[in-house]
């Protein structure tokens, strides 16, 4: 079976905005009032946040690594075919497909369709109507061409961060609340803290679905994800300590908005709604990266088993995956479909599959150990400083969160176990091709 090479058609400047766009989405808006709720006191919460964003760079150094060595439109699944081998990799782009990337697809577009909901209201079923709509335009501008994709990824991002930028002007520019004591935390608040501001910094690993599109060589992916994540981390550090200003630790932890706060007591009624705005836009970025991605996933996922090749169809002339985007996108209406009928079920069945997610990351970070191990003389045109502490202190913080989810989840991590167990029934019929070569 023929595997196409996609044309490497993405500059730098589109990498960072993916990288910014799909890790700044619409959980910076709820998250800081989660983390306040459980910090001790606020330099804790502060240093959560900048802790967070290192860790967040470290990850992204160890993807890096295995992006240069092996730029591959498949990512993670690519990675751990080589380390592990085809079938467990399958396993991988099973559940990124049937559940991780289009359950992700379709809350953010559920957030977009609550929130424009507020601005243009459609009825009883409008959160869901706005959130199928968003669904099909993502899912159409990206069958268009990368080159569609990637532009509106650029200024959607920039809006998305001028709205950030806003939020940390008003709440710096209101007189700053009184002391209040911080909320009451259990012994277990740094932990809980870091789970919440992890979650906030989540996706940034997508960038790598792209490194061989890229026009410079793979090298400079490294470069390109630490910078996007370094002006995330100060974004997130600048919106808390704003907020802060505004609210107090105390007012952070009772609001369930708190951005829509800090706009109200600056700005009053207007500036509230016009956060509504920004929040649908945050959301609506970040699912326009994590169908570009995504669709990458599924279209490696054809071209290695010859039963799927029709989702492995690349379209030279749009550079961009078809068949595979209109997949993710039916998968994602399909949920989106459900979620309008049972919101909370369908909200607490793709959250389960979080322990899926983590365990999947934590074997790429093995995966780096292993591929050096194997693969020694394969040029490495980037490697992780520090090595071995850096991938160490990755594996180590991504089994934290293995365990977290799972302690957090209880038995609903049986949901992945499910979505798993239907692929390996599925692997059955299916035949890859040969074993990934050096």
């Amino acid at each position: 079976m023929d595997i196409t090479i996609p044309r490497r058609t993405l500059g730098n400047l589109d990498v960072f905005a993916l990288t910014v766009g799909i890790v700044v989405g619409a959980g910076i808006f709820r998250t800081p009032a989660l983390v306040a709720g459980v910090a001790p006191d606020s330099a804790t919460m502060i240093a959560a946040w900048v802790a967070g964003g290192l860790l967040s760079i470290v990850g992204a150094l160890c993807y890096a690594e295995l992006a240069a060595a092996w730029p591959h439109m498949g990512g993670d699944y690519h990675f751990l075919g080589r380390a592990y081998g085809e079938r467990l990799a399958f396993f991988y782009a099973w559940a990124r497909l049937a559940v991780i990337q289009t359950g992700s697809l379709a809350l953010l577009a559920f957030i977009v369709g609550d929130y424009l909901q507020v601005i243009a209201p459609l009825g009883p079923a409008g959160p869901a109507i706005w959130a199928g709509i968003s669904v099909v335009a993502v899912s159409a501008v990206n069958w268009l061409g990368i080159r569609w994709g990637a532009a509106v990824q650029r200024w959607l991002t920039l809006v998305e961060v001028a709205g950030l930028v806003a939020i940390i002007v008003a709440g710096f520019m209101v007189a700053p609340a009184g002391a209040a004591p911080a909320p009451a935390s259990g012994g277990g608040a740094i932990g809980l803290m870091m789970v919440f501001v992890l979650l906030a910094y989540g996706g940034w690993s997508e960038a790598v679905y792209v490194s061989a599109e890229m026009k410079d060589a793979p090298r400079r992916i490294g470069a390109i994800m630490s910078a996007a994540l370094a002006l995330v981390t100060l974004l997130y550090v600048l919106v808390n300590l704003a907020t802060l200003n505004s609210l107090g630790m105390a007012g952070m932890a009772a609001s369930d908005a708190v951005a829509a706060e800090v706009m109200r007591r600056a700005l009053g009624e207007g500036g509230a709604a016009a956060i509504s705005a920004a929040v649908a836009v945050a959301a609506l970025t970040s699912a326009n990266a994590t169908a570009i991605t995504g669709g990458r996933t599924a279209a490696a996922l054809g071209q290695r088993f010859r039963a799927l090749r029709w989702l492995g169809r690349w379209d030279m002339s749009r550079d961009t995956p078809g068949n595979a985007l209109v997949a993710q996108g039916a998968i994602a209406l399909l949920l989106v479909v459900a979620g309008g009928f049972a919101r909370d079920g369908f909200r607490v069945a793709v959250e389960y599959t979080a322990p899926v997610f983590w365990l999947f990351l934590l074997l790429v970070g093995v995966a780096l150990f292993v591929l050096r191990r194997r693969y020694p003389q394969v040029e490495r045109p980037f490697r992780v400083p520090l090595y071995p502490v850096l991938p160490a202190l990755f594996c180590a913080t991504t089994a934290y969160l293995l365990w977290s989810s799972l302690a957090y989840t209880g038995w609903g991590a049986l949901a992945g176990v499910a979505v798993l167990g239907a692929g390996a029934v599925l692997l059955l019929f299916l035949k890859p091709e040969e074993e990934m070569s050096q």
